[in-house]
């Protein structure tokens, strides 16, 4: 068994979610982050202020792709990245 060595290959890559931009429309880029994340609406205010931020970890690309698109229709500016 010593020579015997196994892959791990895996389709679901943990992706995150970066806002890089909230756009002209803050209170809607905020209630997306609410709806989104769970953070009240001080604390999705506050995260604006440390752009580029990262929004979500660990989600499936279906979740990232959703809340993406979700983020750029409230006006922000954002980004799926595959987390190593």
């Amino acid at each position: 068994m010593a020579g015997h060595y196994a892959w791990l290959i895996c389709d679901n890559v943990p992706n995150a979610v970066v806002l890089t931009d909230f756009g002209p429309r803050v209170i809607e880029v905020v209630k997306v982050l609410r709806r989104r994340t769970g953070l009240s609406l001080w604390q999705g205010r506050s995260l604006l202020d440390r752009l580029p931020a990262t929004v979500l970890e660990d989600v499936s690309e279906e979740t990232a792709e959703a809340t993406v698109r979700e983020l750029r229709a409230a006006g922000a500016k954002a980004e799926v990245r595959q987390q190593a």
